[in-house]
């Protein structure tokens, strides 16, 4: 079967959990019993980064903005990171999408039970596995990053 076409953009490909020589999906998610596109399909690695990019600039503006009256949080990266961090914990868990995602119309899912909360833990586990970058740059065959394989969620378009 001929893979489909992908650019460095999508990252590095690893096995993808279901993967086998007699069950290769059709699509990134068939396997996981998500659709081939519309909503609850799996959302591209790039549209993930723009909407990591577009948090990271929120919280860019923030610690400035914070930074312009003090610098006893540390300079205005390091606030951007703590920000950060804060943002994809709380987002994850009691929204299930930062802002970014928002913007771009994605949500984190678990897969293991369906229409379950993604939960405090697997938040805090995602936000900082994402925060070292090649745990979420490192994508299987349905595109899901190690950050999501460790925690049984994906990130999902709708």
């Amino acid at each position: 079967m001929a893979q489909p076409n992908r650019s460095w953009l999508d990252g590095p490909e690893i096995p993808a959990e279901n993967d086998g020589p007699d069950n290769i999906s059709r699509w990134p998610g068939e396997n996981l019993g998500l659709p081939q596109s519309g909503p609850r399909s799996m959302a591209s690695v790039g549209r993930r980064a723009i909407a990591v990019f577009i948090d990271w600039f929120i919280c860019q503006f923030i610690a400035g903005a914070i930074h312009s009256f003090t610098s006893s949080l540390g300079d205005t990266m390091t606030l951007t990171l703590i920000l950060w961090v804060i943002l994809g914990i709380i987002g994850g868990w009691l929204f299930a999408r930062t802002p970014g995602m928002a913007l771009l119309g994605m949500g984190v899912a678990r897969i293991d039970v369906p229409g379950a909360r993604v939960g405090l833990w697997r938040s805090v586990v995602r936000t900082l596995l994402t925060m070292f970058v090649f745990p979420a740059a490192m994508v299987d065959a349905d595109g899901r990053g190690m950050h999501d394989r460790g925690t049984g969620t994906a990130v999902i378009r709708g």
